[in-house]
């Protein structure tokens, strides 16, 4: 979902025009467009129609878990990523799903593209321990 285009590398205007009242939803992770624009409205009206859609297609049910990832497309602050992961919680939390890991952050950009995207990922026990491995990078350390 993105709230402003971002400007491609050698270009000074942002790849699109988006009104103030309205959102890209479905934008691409590179800048491309989106499928379709909504209405802007406050992050609980906006994440449930961000977060629906991936519950379904990964046809998640309730007593199951998921990895949470909330990425930040370039130029969206940590403090709305957290916010946007707080909606997500509580929609899957009232869906009975839980959250057993999150990641929030700016990881996969578009440069300077405002918004976020939602990654589910179905959580066993295998995929957790993976999850939980060691990892030194330079974007993540645990």
């Amino acid at each position: 979902m993105a709230l402003a285009a971002g400007a491609h590398p050698g270009q000074s205007e942002p790849s699109f025009e988006l009104p103030a009242d309205e959102v890209e939803f479905g934008v691409g992770i590179h800048g491309e467009r989106a499928r379709e624009r909504r209405a802007f409205g406050p992050t609980g009206e906006i994440v449930p129609q961000m977060t629906a859609p991936v519950v379904e297609a990964l046809g998640l049910e309730r007593g199951e878990r998921v990895i949470v990832i909330v990425n930040g497309l370039g130029s969206t602050h940590d403090l709305e990523l957290y916010g946007v992961f707080g909606e997500v919680r509580r929609v899957l939390e009232e869906a009975g799903i839980e959250t057993a890991r999150s990641l929030v952050g700016s990881y996969v950009t578009s440069l300077d593209m405002a918004g976020c995207s939602v990654t589910l990922v179905r959580a066993d026990d295998e995929i957790l321990d993976l999850w939980d491995a060691p990892v030194a990078t330079p974007a993540l350390t645990w």
